[in-house]
């Protein structure tokens, strides 16, 4: 029987850990928070998943708020405009051909943690450091570090090729509410893009007092977005919140009139670096650990893929150490492993950081059109479940171009 640890109690490293198990494997999760920790603990993502994500815990059988999570039905997209206040100067929406959904980690992966103890596997709730994973790698297989943006990813080295930024980008801030107002003919994640000043998209999420929505709040470095460091109490951070509302995004203060915070740890505030670090640590002894999901891909939250990326490298690192079969885990075969899902990241992780840097003039062109032609607004909402069918018009103006025309030739037709 094969051997497993995951290092992390995460998006990507407990689905790689069921599916094992299902398949007869030895797995061992060590972990730095038990369940009821979690449970008490504060917010730690916004993690909307869409269809192929959700795809993958459904095929593992681990889906259990399916029927209790409210829906995710569809996309909007909002722009202030420049000159006339309150009012938009790009406005759409288009509904999701397969509903997505946000099921608060605090309640996910407490339940995943017992319920792997309870199939078999052994879940160790200690700190783990350069020791601990010298121990793991010599008792295991296989070694995954799973530590999302723990302190301990930091030992995986950062590949410069593949990290334009080397700081934070955004100031960033998540607020769970009751009471927000819904949006007219179908719940969706709403985006406005305020140039200048940030992001702010807000969408249905569950979480341990039932159906609730998440604020998200991306502002840019050092400006009026930017205005969390002296937040000190819950209610501080939810007023915080509603005044960035009331200010850039008057139609969304509007559904806000009402809101309350879900409880005291449904706040978080902080910035990271999106930062993408090769896949393989070789420990002081000469073993080697491989890095999975945010440990070696940790995405912005601005394009909601943290989640997303997070179960799809799970799936790809599954797959592949059940094709090992028998076979050691090379230095080799952490690499391949990795490159399989690196060929789909890169272009989410390209779409992500171009958005940090600010739309192209033709995207900002493209979604502007989207307002007239609803089978381009679909087609932009639908991509969110798979970014890279954003490319290549999202690098290319003419692409970009032609991709308008094809959508306008569709109206033609079919008027």
């Amino acid at each position: 029987m094969r051997s497993i640890a995951i290092v992390g109690g995460g998006q990507a490293g407990l689905p790689v850990a069921f599916g094992l198990l299902a398949k007869g494997y030895q797995v061992t999760v060590v972990t730095n928070r038990t369940p009821d920790e979690i449970r008490q603990g504060k917010v730690m993502s916004s993690q909307c998943m869409f269809h192929d994500a959700l795809e993958v815990e459904r095929g593992l059988g681990i889906n259990d708020w399916e029927d209790i999570c409210p829906p995710v039905e569809g996309i909007g997209f909002a722009v202030p405009h420049p000159e006339k206040a309150g009012e938009r100067a790009v406005q759409w929406s288009a509904p999701l051909e397969k509903v997505a959904q946000a099921t608060d980690q605090r309640i996910k992966m407490p339940v995943w943690l017992e319920q792997l103890e309870q199939r078999g596997a052994t879940v160790r709730y200690q700190d783990v450091g350069v020791a601990e994973l010298e121990e793991l790698a010599a008792s295991n297989d296989l070694v995954l570090l799973a530590g999302g943006k723990g302190e301990i990813v930091k030992l995986l080295e950062r590949d410069a090729s593949r990290s334009p930024y080397d700081k934070p980008q955004r100031a960033l801030a998540l607020t769970y509410i009751h009471g927000l107002e819904p949006t007219p003919n179908y719940s969706r994640v709403s985006f406005n893009f305020i140039p200048g000043v940030g992001e702010y998209f807000v969408f249905p999420t569950y979480t341990h007092s039932g159906a609730c929505d998440v604020m998200v709040f991306e502002g840019m470095l050092g400006g009026p977005m930017d205005c969390w460091n002296n937040v000190n109490t819950p209610q501080e951070h939810l007023a915080t919140s509603l005044n960035i509302l009331n200010t850039f995004l008057p139609w969304e203060a509007e559904r806000a009139r009402k809101v309350e915070l879900t409880d005291a740890g449904g706040i978080l505030a902080g910035r990271f670096a999106p930062t993408v670090r090769k896949p393989v640590l070789t420990l002081p002894s000469g073993r080697m650990v491989l890095g999975i999901g945010d440990a070696v891909t940790t995405n912005d939250p601005i394009t909601g893929q943290g989640s997303n990326n997070a179960a799809k490298c799970a799936k790809v690192y599954l797959d592949s150490i059940l094709e090992r079969g028998e076979q050691p885990f090379t230095r080799e075969w952490m690499e391949q492993t990795f490159e399989t899902y690196w060929d789909y990241a890169r272009l989410v992780v390209r779409w992500t950081n171009s958005m940090l840097a600010g739309p192209a003039p033709h995207v900002l062109q493209v979604m502007g059109a989207a307002q007239t032609l609803p089978s381009l607004a679909a087609e932009l909402a639908n991509n969110f479940n798979h970014p890279p069918n954003n490319f290549p018009w999202w690098d290319d103006a003419q692409a970009a171009e032609q991709f308008i025309a094809q959508h306008q030739s569709r109206v033609a037709q079919a008027a």
